[in-house]
């Protein structure tokens, strides 16, 4: 068998110079996001879909599903990192939606994290660490004693984050990782092609991220949201209709009922960490001034400007 990349034919130029403005209708927003999905399922000998539990991740999710029914593929399997610090109401929308999608779920997570029982915001003594997490400490340059466990930091976004997807990676030999980045969301992601490469075998167990979605706004995602997503999983929901709270969702309809996250009922726009995600404002997220104000400026993470370190290092 070759080894990858030799077996695929994809374009890793293609969205190269674009923007969401080239897409500029629904319409052709979702053409784009079947046609990058439908190459991808038909390349890649074993992709699997990044999901958050987020609204993009969750797109993406459906336009995959979609798109396997059509071609008479089986679903890939869902990637869910668990980093210990979601909220308990990201967890159990991620399970909830694995049974009633009957879909293959992978939880990533640091296992060596996970054996120490630490908590958020513990320190941990860095000698007390094994050798590879040694090593990761210090590709970073890391010299302290010990190391907090807090995701939305350089540190603990890499050994929580991406060390975790990496193993899994090699634990699955996963070659095509669908994920939601979208162009507008982060400066860091506004050059991304829809097929790119991570083919550096010294940072990352060589595979290709496959991005359906770059071409689409915050607000193109909830109208799918809304249009699509919702529709097709709960019956007789009516395509389109835009709740303004959870007492204003259709006549027998829950907020259980709906692949919505909770939290974005809440004001949430951009779901990270439980102590690193803050609302945006009173109203649902989709309710929001999406064109006035920044989506994910209640993300710690974001602002302590680390995207595109954390990126080269192999996050998504």
């Amino acid at each position: 068998m070759p080894t990858f990349p030799e077996y695929l034919d994809v374009d890793y130029e293609a969205g190269t110079g674009e923007s969401a403005a080239d897409y500029p209708s629904l319409g052709d927003k979702l053409d784009k996001a079947i046609e990058v999905t439908r190459t991808a399922l038909e390349q890649y000998r074993k992709p699997a879909v990044m999901w958050t539990g987020g609204k993009d991740s969750t797109l993406v999710l459906y336009v995959v599903r979609e798109v396997a029914r059509e071609l008479d593929h089986e679903v890939p399997p869902v990637v869910f990192i668990d980093h210990f610090e979601h909220f308990a109401e990201t967890t159990d929308f991620v399970h909830r939606w694995t049974d009633r999608w009957n879909l293959d779920l992978v939880v990533a997570r640091n296992e060596e994290f996970a054996r120490l029982d630490a908590e958020p915001g513990e320190a941990i003594p860095v000698a007390d660490l094994s050798e590879a997490t040694r090593r990761e400490l210090a590709r970073l340059e890391y010299d302290e004693d010990t190391v907090v466990v807090d995701a939305d930091t350089l540190v603990g976004n890499h050994l929580l984050k991406t060390v975790a997807l990496n193993e899994t990676l090699t634990e699955h030999g996963f070659d095509g990782i669908f994920s939601g980045v979208r162009w507008d969301e982060q400066e860091a992601r506004a050059d991304e092609t829809f097929f790119s490469p991570r083919h550096d075998s010294e940072k990352y167990p060589p595979h290709d991220r496959v991005h359906p979605i770059l071409q689409f706004d915050e607000r193109a995602v909830w109208e799918a949201m809304w249009s699509f997503v919702v529709p097709d999983a709960v019956p007789d929901y009516p395509a389109g209709y835009v709740p303004e709270s959870t007492d204003d969702l259709p006549e027998g309809v829950t907020a259980e009922d709906i692949p919505v996250s909770p939290k974005y009922f809440e004001g949430f726009r951009s779901l990270g960490t439980e102590s690193g995600s803050g609302t945006a404002g009173e109203t649902p997220a989709w309710l929001q001034d999406m064109e006035g104000t920044t989506e994910r400026e209640g993300r710690a993470q974001d602002k302590e400007n680390l995207m595109a370190r954390l990126r080269d290092l192999g996050y998504m």
